[in-house]
């Protein structure tokens, strides 16, 4: 849509709506990049209040086997543009998005990408494979190494190490994401973030997996939630179930669990 058209929509819809507090959209990297900061902010003068955009990874040869279409330079300069227009933006990034191939590259370039825009928000957005995708057809056919809960953790960690030189909100709203807690802004809250993380890891063996399956049973939001010693008898019972089982047993199981969710 012309910008013109789209601050005409928006300005329709404050003015027939005055009680709007905040007008979102969503909106490509792309299409951030080929408008000028100008038009953005012609945008924002109508009454757009936020873009939320999603870069899932930042690095640009996951970028080219997802097929999203886009470089990790055109999602700087979109969003560099968009929040010199003065609009609000939250970037969205997909833990566990390169697998095991790619798991650290796609934490530090992604990071590196975000310390070069500061958006005001980044959205953790846990990688769930969805059947008939094309990221499915090639975990079929081997292209595609899942990580798990603890691995994507771990990527996590790197991934938060790596973001230096920005002011932004984490935020850990996803039902998929493990740590539900784990949100913050840097970069106050940075080693409160990691020490969320450390603390998880400080478990021992069973009570990350009770963890685990509690949070991929809808019942665990947070760690402190180990503390209830009903519900986690309860969790450990049915993870009993899986002692001297193949280990992927469970791990297929959790994948299952997760799948609920999408």
């Amino acid at each position: 849509m012309k910008t013109e058209d789209l601050a005409e929509v928006i300005s329709f819809a404050r003015e027939t709506l005055p009680s709007i507090r905040r007008v979102t959209t969503y909106a490509r990297a792309k299409t951030a990049a080929r408008k000028t900061v100008d038009e953005l902010r012609r945008l924002r003068e109508a009454g757009l209040s936020r873009i939320h955009s999603g870069m899932e990874t930042g690095y640009d040869p996951l970028l080219k086997f997802i097929r999203k279409g886009v470089t990790a330079a055109e999602q700087i300069e979109g969003g560099r543009k968009i929040r010199e227009a003065g609009i609000s933006l939250c970037e969205y990034v997909m833990p566990g998005l390169g697998g095991s191939r790619w798991s650290v590259e796609h934490a530090v370039e992604t990071a590196r990408a975000l310390n070069q825009i500061n958006p005001d928000h980044i959205r953790l957005r846990t990688l769930q494979v969805v059947p008939g995708t094309m990221l499915a057809e090639k975990l079929r056919e081997g292209e595609f190494q899942p990580l798990d809960d603890e691995a994507i953790l771990r990527e996590i960690r790197l991934f938060l190490e790596t973001l230096e030189g920005i002011t932004t909100e984490i935020v850990s709203d996803h039902i998929l994401n493990l740590l539900e807690e784990l949100e913050g802004s840097l970069p106050g809250d940075r080693q409160r973030m990691l020490g969320i993380i450390d603390r998880f890891f400080a478990l021992s063996e069973e009570e990350r997996m009770v963890f685990r399956l509690g949070r991929r049973m809808g019942i665990y939001r947070r760690l402190d939630d180990l503390k209830d010693r009903l519900t986690y008898r309860q969790i450990e019972q049915h993870l009993s179930r899986y002692r001297g089982k193949d280990p992927m047993e469970l791990e297929r199981d959790l994948a299952d669990l997760r799948r609920r969710y999408i």
